[in-house]
């Protein structure tokens, strides 16, 4: 279990820097984004891929491939269509604390999976994770309200954030079951196959991206360069090597606990996007730092008592 958490927190620190990229190119649109990001995940995945590919050619059946398309294009191309717009019209601590509830929907869809625990076990933990992000919430729209923010623009990106957390519930449990049924792939080769399916749709996503106008922040810049080295350096390590460490996580854990290592996506993204604004977090944010960390912690304590029975 030890190794699986480990996984856990290695995904969730490399994930939580997909916040900052909508932040750090706020002249680019969410469909820009998600087209250019995938792309190169794709792209990095064939090439990684090719000498895997004799032998895995063999074992990936049309049922595999269904499956990894499937999967590529609600878990990736459309919740980070949804992220990109949440982060960029909602902040990175809306945005990363609503997506945070996904430990609890994880938790709560995978419920009845082998190797779960009882929910009456896990009301606790789960109690602690959601007080963390009401304390998270009622923080930001506080300060939004202080700072005569536009709500309207906020409300869209806090149902982008909805959008988002619902596409990838269903991504994490569609992605556990299956792995879990069809174990017939490495964590690492999984990766990649879901990289290049990504990147085939990816592909049909950037002509929109292209032909459609930008709705982004007035006046901001189109800065090329710095668009490149983002969503490089997303693909590469969130894609690449994040979705490889969430893998062998799914492998290892239960539903009902690797759901909960997403908890660590969030914690990242809230320092991330803190040191980013140059600030300390204010007195509900830590509140809910330390609720969502406790309630993840008595989780794992609940799950190493139900594997010692």
């Amino acid at each position: 279990m030890g190794k699986g958490i480990a996984y856990g927190l290695a995904a969730g620190a490399l994930w939580g820097l997909v916040f900052l990229a909508p932040q750090l190119l706020p002249g680019f649109s969410p469909l820009e984004l998600s087209a250019a990001r995938y792309v190169l995940y794709g792209l990095v995945s064939a090439i990684l891929l090719t000498p895997l590919w004799p032998r895995l050619r063999h074992t990936v059946t049309g049922s595999d491939w269904r499956a990894l398309f499937r999967l590529s294009l609600v878990g990736n191309l459309v919740y980070y269509l949804f992220l990109a717009g949440a982060v960029q019209m909602a902040g990175i601590a809306p945005a990363s604390l609503i997506v945070g509830v996904l430990p609890v929907t994880v938790t709560l869809v995978g419920s009845r999976d082998h190797g779960a625990l009882p929910l009456s076990r896990l009301v606790g933990p789960l109690a602690m994770i959601a007080a963390g992000i009401v304390c998270i919430n009622v923080d930001v729209f506080t300060h939004a309200s202080a700072t005569g923010g536009d709500w309207r623009l906020t409300l869209v990106g806090i149902v982008c954030a909805i959008g988002a957390l619902l596409s990838w519930t269903w991504y994490a449990v569609a992605n556990a079951r299956y792995l879990a049924k069809f174990g017939h792939f490495t964590s690492q080769e999984w990766s990649l196959l879901t990289g290049v399916a990504t990147g085939v749709l990816a592909v049909a996503l950037a002509i929109p991206a292209v032909v459609l106008p930008h709705p982004v922040a007035v006046d901001a810049p189109r800065d090329w360069q710095m668009f490149l080295i983002v969503n490089a350096a997303v693909a590469i390590g969130a894609s690449t090597i994040g979705n490889a460490f969430w893998n062998a996580a799914s492998r290892q854990l239960p539903l009902t606990l690797s759901g909960q290592m997403i908890v660590f996506e969030t914690l990242f993204a809230l320092v991330y996007g803190f040191i980013y604004e140059h600030r300390l977090p204010r007195s509900l944010e830590l509140a809910a730092i330390v609720l969502l960390l406790v309630g993840v912690s008595a989780s794992v304590r609940q799950h190493a008592r139900g594997s010692a029975h």
